[in-house]
C-alpha cells in the first residue's frame, strides 16, 4: 500500500475510520469522507485527510471525484440506520429511507469513480449479513444489502480489470448500534456473541483487516466475504 492512494467513502467512524487508519499505517495516502464537516475536522488521523461528501447527491460525487484522481482503491462504506423492523408495523417509508441511505449513496460513490480509480485497482463495498441472514425484524435491511449483494458479482464482470468485491459484517460495536441504549445494547451484544462460534461480537479492525486485504490481494473479485463471527454455524 505504501504511495498508493486510497478513498474511504464513509470513513469518520467505525469500519471506515479503522479501515483509513490501516491503510495509512501501511504507507497509503488516504482521503476519508463524510457528510459531518465537524466530524471530519475533529480527526487526527496521521496520513488521512478529510473531505466533506454527501454520498446520496450524485452531483456532489461526480465533482468530488474530479478533484480526487486519480486513485488506486476505493472502499464505500456509506450506511444507514432506517429500514429494521417487523414486516408488519414497517413504514415503508422508513426502508425508502434505508435505501437513500446506502444503497444508492454506495452505487453514486461507485459509478461516480469509475473516472478516476485504477484499472488496476479495487473497489471493496461494505454490505452486511442481514442480505442472507433471514431473521425476524430485518426483511427491510436484507432488501437494502441483498440489492448490492446480487450485482456485485456482474459488477465485477462488467468493470474488468477493476476488482470489485464486498464485505458483510455481521454484528459489529461501532457507533451503527449507538441508537441502541447502553444497557439495552450490551445485553444485545452478550445475546448475539453467545450465539456464534467466535463467542464475541466483532469489532471495526476485525472488517478494516479484511477490506485491506481485498484491497492488496490481486487475484480476488467478484467476492462477498463475511466477517460475521461465524453466523452460519450459530446454534
Amino acid at each position: 500500500m505504501k504511495d498508493q492512494r486510497i478513498i474511504v467513502i464513509g470513513g469518520t467512524s467505525g469500519i471506515g475510520l479503522e479501515s483509513a487508519r490501516r491503510f495509512a499505517q501501511l504507507g497509503a495516502s488516504v482521503t476519508v469522507t463524510g457528510r459531518d464537516a465537524a466530524k471530519g475536522a475533529a480527526l487526527d488521523v496521521p496520513g488521512v485527510r478529510f473531505a466533506q461528501l454527501d454520498a446520496a447527491r450524485r452531483a456532489q460525487c461526480d465533482a468530488f471525484f474530479a478533484d480526487h484522481g486519480p486513485f488506486d482503491h476505493l472502499v464505500v462504506c456509506a450506511s444507514g440506520a432506517a429500514g429494521a423492523g417487523a414486516f408488519r408495523d414497517l413504514a415503508l417509508d422508513d426502508l425508502q429511507a434505508g435505501f437513500d441511505g446506502k444503497f444508492w449513496p454506495q452505487l453514486n460513490a461507485l459509478q461516480a469513480s469509475l473516472s478516476g480509480i485504477a484499472a488496476g485497482g479495487s473497489a471493496t463495498l461494505v454490505g452486511a449479513i442481514s442480505a442472507r441472514a433471514q431473521q425476524p425484524g430485518t426483511a427491510g435491511l436484507a432488501a437494502i444489502n441483498g440489492a448490492l449483494e446480487a450485482m456485485l458479482p456482474i459488477l465485477a464482470s462488467e468493470l474488468r480489470p477493476l476488482r470489485v468485491n464486498m464485505v458483510a459484517p455481521g454484528v459489529i460495536d461501532t457507533p451503527w448500534w449507538h441508537r441502541v441504549p447502553d444497557a439495552q445494547r450490551s445485553r444485545l451484544f452478550e445475546e448475539m456473541g453467545a450465539a456464534v462460534p467466535a463467542g464475541r461480537v466483532g469489532t471495526a479492525a476485525d472488517v478494516a483487516d479484511v477490506i485491506v486485504m481485498l484491497a492488496g490481494n490481486t487475484f480476488i473479485t467478484g467476492s462477498v466475504i463475511d466477517v460475521d463471527g461465524g453466523w452460519k454455524l450459530r446454534r
